[in-house]
């Protein structure tokens, strides 16, 4: 097996499914051709640091990811740091997005609809990047494989899932938020925006699942490079969307091939998050992922 590891069940049982995170990237929802090196470690290392963190504004999915925890079908090397036990969810159809800055898709619809953000109104003359006067939650919809998010309005996404799903998702979304960006601010990071996932368990319960405010799923900003008026230097994946923008690509697959310097610059910046949010080493992280089979 490749060290290249695609997202993927590797076991399944009657409630609980067995995943690894890959090191491959996408960006402008195309999967790159070449990877970043440990990139699914951190992934998963920072999901379960959060995951750990915030069972006790809602409940997840998570049932096992370290030594001991895992069935042999995870027990494999390259596997290792990868792969958690989950419980399986009957998902929500939105991405529940939590902005608190003005970036990315953020900043283009609020120029493109003269002020708004997902049917919030916001206030006029704002500069990119600039933090919001309090933290929104922005909906998208779930799209297909080589296909593009849509980010939906508050309305829409109510009418979707209905009023009392959308209020508790919404809730949790924001407290998940605010909660992960005290943290990180402490630490000279800026959390611009994130995206959840939610779903139902057997009981009813609304859990979190799948990744959580990881490089790919966030904007991680470094407090000393942030200013106005630009998009600021990231721990995320933005270090790789803003090489593709200076390129002559449609932003439709087959995605180009990354240089050696994104690559390895990617891979930094992954591995950094990772250590100035968890204040401890990825090194460490992996030795406690290794066991003897």
């Amino acid at each position: 097996m490749s060290a290249d590891l695609e997202k993927y069940l590797i076991g399944r049982g009657k409630v609980r499914e067995i995943y690894v995170a890959s090191d491959r990237i996408s960006a402008f929802d195309v999967i790159m051709p070449n990877p970043i090196p440990d990139k699914g470690r951190v992934l998963t290392g920072m999901t379960l640091f959060w995951l750990d963190r915030t069972r006790g504004i809602v409940p997840n999915h998570l049932r096992g990811a370290w030594p001991g925890e895992l069935p042999d079908e995870a027990g494999a090397p390259e596997l290792r740091g990868r792969a958690m036990l989950c419980e399986k969810l009957t998902m929500l159809p939105i991405e529940c997005v939590v902005r608190g800055y003005l970036a990315g898709s953020g900043w283009k619809d609020y120029g493109a609809s003269g002020g708004e953000v997902s049917g919030h109104r916001l206030p006029d003359g704002m500069d990119e990047a600039q933090q919001l006067p309090t933290p929104i939650f922005t909906p998208a919809t779930k799209a297909e494989m080589g296909d593009h998010d849509e980010n939906i309005t508050v309305d829409q996404a109510r009418n979707l899932i209905g009023a009392e799903e959308f209020a508790a998702v919404e809730a949790a979304s924001i407290a998940l938020y605010e909660h992960a960006a005290a943290h990180a601010r402490e630490r000279g990071i800026i959390l611009a925006d994130t995206k959840f996932e939610f779903g139902y368990d057997a009981d009813g319960r609304l859990v979190l699942g799948d990744e959580v405010m990881t490089p790919d799923s966030s904007r991680w900003w470094p407090v000393d490079g942030y200013r106005t008026g630009i998009s600021p230097p990231s721990y995320d994946k933005q270090y790789v969307r803003d090489y593709l923008e200076t390129l002559d690509w449609d932003k439709t697959a087959p995605g180009p091939e990354l240089p050696d310097d994104v690559v390895r610059g990617t891979a930094n910046r992954y591995r950094e998050a990772y250590e100035a949010l968890t204040d401890s080493s990825f090194d460490d992280y992996l030795d406690k992922m290794e066991v003897e089979r």
